[in-house]
């Protein structure tokens, strides 16, 4: 399949019109009009991505967070971003990045990381915007965003959730800030996979008893503990990394046979010690 067309079934997936303003999304390196037959996914063009990429003769590889976010003011071989745009053009491989359309895409990352969790009656956390989307029963508007509210099946402890979030990503550890904030026990909760600093004045005003994100500072989580509001940190990799797993199965159910896909390994870049 040409890379033109494939790019297509991906913006079908998560539009680029989902993605926030500051964001970097689409083909970012390589060629459209490339003939893709192998495909590379992971969620950062990591050195050992682009080398494993390379060593595999992948056509196309797509990840989650774009290698090129802030402006280059030169390509060469002294600085790394650089490097690795250089081996992927020398290599022929085209490069494809979904970040922020992903993540608020309906049925992308926050809709798929509230379902390992069994959330129901979910809603978006942050609303974006409204797009048109076909289905069955013709086109109807949907509202598209960063994050997801619902419910758990039953009530639950702050450390019951934590463990839950801890078993259902597979993580070797998640971080906890106000375990007691929200009372005995709860339903009502908030996920946002990634940085999700940012998402905990969103959260608070929908009124979340528990969040659930990345990357939480010292100072965000004590002060959403001050409004009632636990926060579990599971890590920004732990709650993304399904995006390797999503897409295979996408582009397997899309394209078929057609193609050939290999996933980057599964792998922690914190160390718990």
């Amino acid at each position: 399949m040409q890379c033109d067309k494939l790019i297509e079934k991906l913006e079908q997936l998560a539009p680029p019109v989902c993605a926030c303003d500051w964001d970097n999304v689409g083909l970012l390196a390589g060629r459209s009009d490339k003939e893709v037959k192998k495909v590379f996914i992971a969620l950062d063009a990591t050195d050992e991505v682009v080398e494993n990429a390379v060593r595999w003769g992948a056509d196309l590889l797509i990840t989650h967070h774009p290698l090129i976010f802030k402006p280059l003011n030169r390509i060469n071989d002294k600085d790394f971003i650089s490097r690795r745009i250089i081996s992927l053009i020398r290599n022929d491989i085209s490069y494809y990045a979904m970040h922020t359309n992903f993540d608020a895409a309906p049925g992308c990352m926050a809709d798929a990381a509230a379902q390992k969790l069994g959330l129901t009656d979910l809603n978006v956390l942050d609303k974006e915007g409204v797009m048109l989307k076909e289905t069955t029963e013709g086109s109807r508007e949907i509202v598209y965003g960063i994050g997801k509210t619902g419910y758990l099946k039953e009530e639950m402890t702050v450390k019951e959730i934590a463990v839950l979030v801890k078993e259902r990503f597979h993580l070797p550890f998640v971080t906890v800030y106000g375990e007691a904030a929200p009372g005995e026990t709860v339903r009502f909760v908030g996920i946002s996979p990634g940085s999700g600093g940012s998402m905990i004045k969103p959260a608070l005003a929908a009124g979340v008893k528990v969040f659930i994100t990345g990357d939480i500072g010292h100072h965000s989580g004590i002060d959403a503990a001050a409004n009632h509001m636990a926060v579990i940190d599971a890590g920004h990799y732990g709650l993304e990394y399904l995006f390797l797993d999503f897409l295979e199965e996408y582009l397997k159910k899309e394209v078929g046979e057609d193609l050939e896909i290999c996933k980057a390994e599964v792998e922690f870049p914190e160390t718990f010690i």
